[in-house]
Protein backbone atom coordinates (compact mmCIF):
# COMPACT_ATOMS: atom_id res chain seq x y z
CA UNK A 1 0.00 0.00 0.00
CA UNK A 2 1.51 3.64 -1.00
CA UNK A 3 2.34 5.96 1.78
CA UNK A 4 2.62 8.96 -1.21
CA UNK A 5 -0.18 11.43 -0.37
CA UNK A 6 -0.09 12.63 -3.71
CA UNK A 7 -1.87 10.09 -4.80
CA UNK A 8 -4.78 9.90 -3.07
CA UNK A 9 -5.32 13.79 -1.97
CA UNK A 10 -2.81 15.76 0.49
CA UNK A 11 -2.38 14.28 4.25
CA UNK A 12 -3.52 17.89 5.04
CA UNK A 13 -7.07 19.04 6.17
CA UNK A 14 -8.52 22.18 4.16
CA UNK A 15 -10.09 24.54 6.85
CA UNK A 16 -13.42 25.19 6.77
CA UNK A 17 -15.19 28.06 6.71
CA UNK A 18 -18.43 26.91 7.68
CA UNK A 19 -17.99 24.78 10.78
CA UNK A 20 -17.41 27.18 13.54
CA UNK A 21 -21.42 28.33 12.45
CA UNK A 22 -22.39 24.85 12.57
CA UNK A 23 -21.26 23.91 15.43
CA UNK A 24 -22.05 26.71 18.07
CA UNK A 25 -25.92 26.74 16.19
CA UNK A 26 -25.12 29.60 14.31
CA UNK A 27 -25.42 28.09 10.98
CA UNK A 28 -28.51 28.92 8.63
CA UNK A 29 -30.25 25.97 7.02
CA UNK A 30 -33.38 26.24 4.70
CA UNK A 31 -35.87 25.19 6.86
CA UNK A 32 -34.68 28.74 8.98
CA UNK A 33 -35.48 30.86 6.22
CA UNK A 34 -39.07 32.06 5.82
CA UNK A 35 -39.90 34.12 2.66
CA UNK A 36 -42.87 36.16 2.53
CA UNK A 37 -45.54 34.35 1.13
CA UNK A 38 -44.89 30.69 1.90
CA UNK A 39 -46.48 27.90 2.82
CA UNK A 40 -46.10 24.24 4.42
CA UNK A 41 -47.87 21.34 2.63
CA UNK A 42 -49.17 18.26 4.23
CA UNK A 43 -49.48 14.98 2.41
CA UNK A 44 -52.09 12.33 3.83
CA UNK A 45 -50.97 8.74 3.08
CA UNK A 46 -53.64 5.67 2.68
CA UNK A 47 -53.39 3.32 5.84
CA UNK A 48 -54.53 0.78 2.95
CA UNK A 49 -51.29 0.34 0.20
CA UNK A 50 -53.33 -0.86 -2.92
CA UNK A 51 -56.74 0.52 -2.04
CA UNK A 52 -58.31 2.02 -4.67
CA UNK A 53 -59.50 5.89 -4.01
CA UNK A 54 -63.11 6.58 -4.39
CA UNK A 55 -62.70 10.29 -3.62
CA UNK A 56 -61.77 12.96 -1.33
CA UNK A 57 -63.97 14.93 0.83
CA UNK A 58 -61.76 18.19 1.88
CA UNK A 59 -64.72 20.29 3.25
CA UNK A 60 -63.59 20.43 6.74
CA UNK A 61 -59.99 20.98 5.86
CA UNK A 62 -60.46 23.62 3.76
CA UNK A 63 -62.47 25.58 6.81
CA UNK A 64 -59.59 25.72 9.21
CA UNK A 65 -57.82 28.45 9.24
CA UNK A 66 -54.83 29.39 7.39
CA UNK A 67 -55.49 26.09 4.81
CA UNK A 68 -55.31 27.31 1.28
CA UNK A 69 -56.44 24.77 -0.83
Amino acid sequence: MSSDPTRFGSDHGMPRSEDDPLLTGRGRFTDDLRPPGHAHAAFVRSALGHAKLRGIDAKGAAKMPGVLA
